[in-house]
């Protein structure tokens, strides 16, 4: 009888460790599954990119097919991977982009990836859309130089698209559908599982105490009321300049620089651009719709001076780009 009272306890002891062990593991390991981490996470201002998309795979693959085109363009030399390179962060890395005949452009070239969570496209949000934002590059003579006509000729032209224009679409070959197929393609870029989306879900010790004293400092500071929810921006407007004359400071002020007035003529909308998004900010270098912070660290130099009017150290700006780093996720399962 006493042996097996001990042997009933050892049994209970050891179902108790592995029941603990288990615990653990999971609380540092798995995606948020207890009450009270789920509770802190939910405080949280940026929030993790969602680990799929569901798409029509047929559109995904023609879109990605027409990305990259360089018959979208007038002399079939331009695509618009030529300027979002999936290779490169979704940019060409250039201050400004070449166009047709080695032209240049005006502004610099925004990430396509995550470009489907913006709330509007473009650095002055001047298309409400992805689909409306497609005709702005193809058209642009800095750019493509191309038109509508133009581009359903050559593509009617192919018989290969024209089948799987018909194949998914009931009107077939039409410039919606061109616009529409782009579209999701481009939606489907999403770039999830970054070490910081990692610990979003709960795991705890995927970042360093460097990187997460950058975080804190990017919250105590105020940057992440700009550079928030899941695409880490996005999704509001904002003055560039807001503590202080940024383009007084720089000079040569051009056109582009104007932002948002551009579009609304309204005095307010001067210098107004809309946020970009922070997620793989590690590999768009150079920053900013002039470009001209050519490393991260200058960029988060330049928004201490003149969003947050507060001169940020040394060792403050190298944690929060520490922590910035932490942003960078992946595509098809490959780290950016």
């Amino acid at each position: 009888m006493k042996n097996w009272l001990h042997g009933l306890i050892l049994v209970l002891l050891v179902g108790m460790v592995i029941m603990l062990a288990w615990q653990y593991r999971s609380r540092q390991h798995s995606p948020i599954e207890f009450p009270a981490l789920a509770a802190e996470m939910s405080n949280e201002p940026i929030t993790p990119l969602p680990l799929s998309t569901d798409l029509d795979s047929g559109k995904v693959a023609l879109g990605e097919q027409l990305f990259n085109d360089p018959r979208l363009s007038h002399d079939n030399t331009i695509s618009c991977a030529s300027c979002h390179s999936l290779s490169l962060g979704g940019t060409d890395r250039l201050v400004h982009s070449l166009g047709i005949g080695g032209q240049t452009g005006l502004i610099n070239a925004p990430t396509v990836f995550n470009s489907g969570l913006n709330f509007v496209q473009f650095w002055d949000g001047r298309a409400a859309t992805l689909e409306e934002q497609i005709d702005a590059p193809t058209h642009d003579p800095l750019e493509m130089g191309s038109t509508w006509d133009e581009i359903l000729e050559k593509l009617g032209s192919s018989p290969d698209y024209v089948s799987r224009f018909n194949g998914i679409y009931a009107d077939g070959l039409q410039r919606a559908n061109v616009r529409d197929a782009i579209a999701t393609f481009e939606r489907s870029l999403i770039t999830p599982n970054s070490r910081f989306d990692r610990y979003l879900r709960g795991e705890r010790d995927v970042l360093s105490g460097e990187e997460l004293e950058g975080y804190r400092l990017f919250k105590d500071y105020g940057c992440s009321s700009c550079h928030q929810g899941a695409n880490v921006g996005g999704n509001l407007f904002q003055k560039f300049g807001v503590m202080g004359d940024y383009f007084a400071s720089r000079g040569k002020i051009t056109k582009a620089d104007f932002g948002r007035f551009n579009v609304t003529n309204i005095e307010a909308d001067r210098h107004v651009f809309r946020v970009p998004s922070l997620r793989n900010i590690a590999q768009t270098a150079p920053y900013f719709h002039d470009g001209s912070a050519v490393r991260l660290e200058d960029a988060v130099t330049v928004m201490g001076v003149y969003q947050l009017g507060r001169p940020l150290t040394p060792s403050e700006t190298d944690a929060i780009v520490k922590f910035l780093r932490t942003l960078s996720g992946e595509y098809k399962g490959k780290g950016l």
